[in-house]
C-alpha cells in the first residue's frame, strides 16, 4: 500500500480502532473474530498473524484448537460470519435477533464492533490473494500503536517489475471508450443494461477448491459453503437491493455510528479514499480521467452482489471492464483463495504497479461497503 499514502493512513486508522482503541469487545475476541473472517476463504497470512497476536494479549491458547474451545458467545456469530462472507444478501433481522436475544448474548454495539471486524477481514482476504501474498511470512511492526506486515520488498509477490507489458491492444481501447462514453441512458435502458452485466457474471470459473489444510480446519464450520453463482440463483425471485433505497451515506453511515461510536467517519473516509483516488494516469498514459473507470469496478462489484444503482448507467461496465478483468474481480470478491499468481499477472498486466494496487483496494473497500450494508439493512429491520 505504500504507493498510496493517503489511503495507507485510512487503512491504518481504520486497523487502529477496531483492534486496539478502546471498544466494546475484549482485545482477544477482536482478534479471534479476525481468524474466523479469514478462516472462510483460508487465508493463512491473516489467520497466522492473528493467531500470534491473540497470544501477545493474553488470549487463551485452547481456543486455537478450534471453534468448539471458544466461549458459545462467539460460536454465535459464526453463522453471521459464514452468511456475510459468501452470501451477505441472505443475511436478515432474524440472524441479528439470534445473537441479541437469550442467553450468551450479543449487545448491538457488541455487535456493530464485531460487524465491522468481520467485513474489514473478509474484505482483506480479497486483497491479499491479489496481491498474492498469502503464502508471504512478512514481519509484524508496529506504527502508531498498530500491527500491520512490512513485506520484504516493496512489490506484488509474482507481478512483474516493468511499468507495462504491451500487446496487440493494451489499454488504449479502454481510455478511448472512456471518452466517448457520454448519452445519457433513460431508466428502463439502465435497468436492462444492470441484468446483462449480471446475466454475463454466470460465465466465470467456478472450479472447485482444495479443501483445507490443518492448521485452518479448526477455525471453519460448514466449508463447501460458499458464493452462489447465478447460474444456481434464481435471481428473477429474489428482489435487487436497490441502493437508492438503502445507501452508505444516506443509511449505513448513521446506524453503524450508533452501534459503534465514531466508527462511520473513518470508514467513510477510507472508502472515498479508495474510491476518488486518481493520479490522472492509465497503463503510463498521463492525462487520463479514470473515474468512469473507478465507478465502473465498483458498480461491477455491487452487481456481483445482486445490489442495484438506478442512477448508474451499466454500459460502462461492458464497456470498459473486459471479460477477463471482470473474471478476476469476480473471483477476487467470491473466491479470492482461487486466485493464483498466473491470473493475476495475465489479468493486470498493461497497468503500472500503483495502478494495480489501486484496483485491489477498490475491490477489498467495494466488496466491505458491500456486505456492510446488508448486515446493517438487517440490523436496521430487526431494530424497526
Amino acid at each position: 500500500m505504500k504507493f498510496h499514502s493517503t489511503y495507507l493512513e485510512a487503512f491504518l486508522s481504520l486497523q487502529e480502532f477496531i483492534i486496539y482503541r478502546e471498544g466494546p469487545l475484549p482485545i482477544q475476541y477482536r482478534h479471534y473474530i479476525a481468524i474466523m473472517a479469514a478462516g472462510r476463504h483460508k487465508c493463512t497470512y491473516l489467520i497466522n498473524f492473528h493467531k500470534k497476536q491473540f497470544l501477545e494479549h493474553n488470549g487463551d491458547p485452547s481456543w486455537l484448537f478450534g471453534l468448539s474451545h471458544v466461549p458459545r458467545k462467539l460460536r454465535n456469530l459464526y453463522e453471521i460470519n459464514k452468511i456475510l462472507a459468501h452470501r451477505p444478501w441472505l443475511v436478515t433481522k432474524e440472524d441479528i435477533q439470534k445473537v441479541v436475544k437469550g442467553p450468551n448474548s450479543w449487545s448491538l454495539s457488541d455487535l456493530g464492533h464485531a460487524i465491522i471486524l468481520l467485513v474489514h477481514f473478509h474484505s482483506l482476504c480479497s486483497f491479499v490473494f491479489a496481491c498474492n501474498l498469502n503464502d508471504e511470512i512478512p514481519r509484524a511492526v508496529k506504527v502508531s500503536g498498530v500491527y500491520f506486515r512490512r513485506r520484504s520488498k516493496p512489490c506484488l509477490r509474482g507481478y512483474a517489475d516493468e511499468s507495462v507489458i504491451s500487446d496487440d491492444e493494451g489499454l488504449e481501447p479502454i481510455v478511448e471508450r472512456m471518452k466517448k462514453l457520454s448519452e445519457p441512458a433513460t431508466e428502463q435502458e439502465r435497468i436492462q443494461r444492470y441484468e446483462l452485466v449480471q446475466s454475463q457474471l454466470c460465465d466465470s470459473d467456478t472450479s472447485a477448491d482444495n479443501g483445507l489444510n490443518p492448521d485452518i480446519k479448526p477455525f471453519v464450520e460448514d466449508s463447501g459453503y460458499s458464493y452462489l453463482d447465478c447460474s444456481r440463483r434464481q435471481f428473477a425471485q429474489q428482489s435487487s437491493f436497490i441502493l437508492q433505497e438503502f445507501s452508505w451515506n444516506h443509511h449505513g453511515y448513521s446506524l453503524i455510528n450508533r452501534l459503534f461510536n465514531d466508527i462511520g467517519l473513518i470508514l467513510d473516509k477510507k472508502f472515498q479514499t479508495a474510491y476518488n483516488m486518481t493520479y490522472y494516469t492509465m497503463g503510463g498514459r498521463p492525462d487520463i480521467d479514470t473515474s468512469r473507470f473507478r465507478e465502473a469496478i465498483w458498480n461491477y462489484i455491487y452487481c456481483i452482489y445482486g445490489m442495484r444503482n438506478d442512477d448508474y448507467d451499466y454500459e460502462d461496465v461492458t464497456q470498459l471492464l473486459r471479460s477477463q478483468l471482470r473474471v478476476f474481480i469476480k473471483t477476487a470478491v467470491c473466491y479470492p483463495e482461487r486466485l493464483n499468481k498466473i491470473t493475476t499477472d495475465n489479468t493486470l498486466k498493461h497497468f503500472e504497479l500503483s495502478e494495480k494496487i489501486h484496483i485491489n483496494l477498490m475491490i477489498m473497500e467495494a466488496r466491505m461497503q458491500s456486505e456492510l450494508l446488508f448486515v446493517l439493512r438487517a440490523v436496521m429491520n430487526y431494530m424497526l
